[in-house]
C-alpha cells in the first residue's frame, strides 16, 4: 500500500477538525512543465505533492486535475514531486518563486510551511487538498471530503450483499475523526437491512497507522464472530485485512483509491477521493475571487464516490462489478444524498 493511504487517513483527522472551524527544487523532486493551448494566457499552475507520484493513484489524480485546470484556463502548469520533508520544503519555495497564479499542495504535511508563505507572501494564491492552515488565510482556500458519505454507500452495499447478516468495520483510532470510516459504514448497512449486526474494532498499540499484523488481529476477531463484511479502515494496515477476509471467504472495502487490485475476489469497492475534481474545482473558485474559503466536497460535488459508481468499473477487479442489482440501490441512495433527503451523520461533526 502507498505510504499516501496511511498519510490519508491521519490527515483525515486534521481536515475534519479544521473544516469545522472553518531555492530550486533538489535532484529528488520532478519539475515537469507542460503548456496547454495554443497562445496561452499567461495563467500558471504548480502543484506540489507530498510524495513521488509513481503509481499512486491519489496523487495521480491530482495531477490530472492541475493538467485539465491548465487547458481549461489556456495555460501552463508544473508538478512537483517530493520524496521527503526535505524536498517538501525545497518544493514549496521553488514554487513561491516562480509566482504561479495558484499552487496548489496535497496533504496535511504542507500547512505549516503554506503558513509561513501565506503570511510572507500576501499576494500569492495557494488552494490546499484534503487538509488546511489552522489559522485562516485570505490567500490560502482549502478543499476538504466528506468521507463519511462514501462510507455510508459502502456499507449499503455490505448490508445488501452480507449473507450472515454481521458486518464490522477495522478502524485506526477511536476518536470521532476516524470514526468517519467505521460508524457511517454500520448506518448504510442498517438501512438497507434493518436486522444487521454491526461492530468495530480498533487497530490503536504503538503504531496504528502502519500495523498490518495488528489490524489483521482485529479483522480475525470479527470474522471468527461471523462477519462477513469487513470496511479495512486501517491505513497500511488494509493489506492486514484483506488477507484475513480473503483467508475466511469473507469480503473487504478500500479507501482513497481502487485498492481491488490488491486482493481480487475480496474487496467488493473502494470509497473514492477525487483529488482532481477538488482541484479543478478549486482553481475555479481561486481565479473567480473566492480565495480563502474552505470548500467540503461530497458526493454533491463529485469529490467522494465509489468505485462502483465511476467509470470503468468492469475493468476494476472489484467484486461489486458482479453486482449490478446492488449497484442500482446504491445509486438510489447517492441521488437521495444529493438531492438532501437522506442526510449522513457525521462523527466528527462538532
Amino acid at each position: 500500500m502507498h505510504r499516501r493511504h496511511r498519510r490519508a487517513l491521519r490527515l483525515a483527522a486534521a481536515t475534519a477538525i479544521l473544516a469545522t472551524a472553518a531555492t530550486a527544487c533538489n535532484a529528488a523532486a520532478k519539475n515537469d512543465t507542460s503548456a496547454s493551448g495554443k497562445s496561452g494566457s499567461g495563467t500558471s499552475f504548480t502543484l506540489v505533492t507530498p510524495d513521488a507520484v509513481g503509481q499512486n493513484e491519489f496523487l495521480k489524480l491530482a495531477v490530472t486535475g492541475i493538467k485539465e485546470a491548465a487547458k481549461a484556463h489556456d495555460g501552463t502548469q508544473k508538478v512537483y514531486e517530493s520524496t521527503d520533508t526535505a524536498s517538501q520544503q525545497q518544493n514549496v519555495q521553488a514554487a513561491v518563486e516562480a509566482e504561479p497564479d495558484v499552487i496548489v499542495l496535497v496533504g496535511f504535511e504542507f500547512a505549516d510551511l503554506v503558513a509561513q508563505q501565506a503570511k510572507a507572501h500576501p499576494k500569492q494564491r495557494f488552494l490546499m487538498i484534503d487538509a488546511c492552515t489552522t489559522k485562516t488565510f485570505a490567500n490560502v482556500s482549502c478543499a476538504v471530503f466528506r468521507e463519511h458519505e462514501g462510507v455510508y454507500l459502502a456499507g449499503a452495499e455490505a448490508g445488501l450483499l452480507s449473507k450472515s447478516g454481521k458486518v464490522g468495520a477495522v478502524d485506526v483510532l477511536d476518536t470521532p475523526q476516524f470514526r468517519r470510516y467505521s460508524d457511517p459504514f454500520a448506518a448504510g448497512a442498517e438501512q438497507v437491512a434493518a436486522k444487521t449486526q454491526t461492530a468495530t474494532r480498533f487497530v490503536g498499540g504503538q503504531s496504528p497507522f502502519d500495523d498490518s499484523a495488528r489490524a489483521k488481529e482485529q479483522a480475525d476477531s470479527l470474522l471468527a464472530k461471523g462477519t462477513d463484511q469487513l470496511m479495512a479502515a486501517a491505513a497500511a494496515g488494509n493489506y492486514g485485512v484483506f488477507e484475513a477476509a480473503k483467508a475466511k471467504g469473507a469480503f473487504a472495502y478500500g479507501v482513497d483509491v481502487n485498492q481491488c487490485p490488491s486482493a481480487p475476489g475480496t474487496v467488493v469497492d473502494n470509497v473514492i477521493k477525487r483529488t482532481d475534481v477538488a482541484v479543478q474545482k478549486g482553481i475555479d473558485a481561486v481565479l473567480g475571487g473566492k480565495a480563502g474559503t474552505t470548500v467540503s466536497y461530497g458526493l454533491k460535488e463529485g469529490g467522494i464516490s465509489l468505485t462502483g459508481l465511476e467509470a470503468g468499473v468492469d475493468s476494476s477487479q472489484c467484486v461489486i462489478a458482479q453486482h449490478k442489482d446492488v449497484l442500482e440501490k446504491v445509486k438510489a441512495l447517492r441521488d437521495q444524498i444529493v438531492a438532501g433527503k437522506l442526510k449522513v451523520d457525521d462523527p466528527a461533526a462538532s
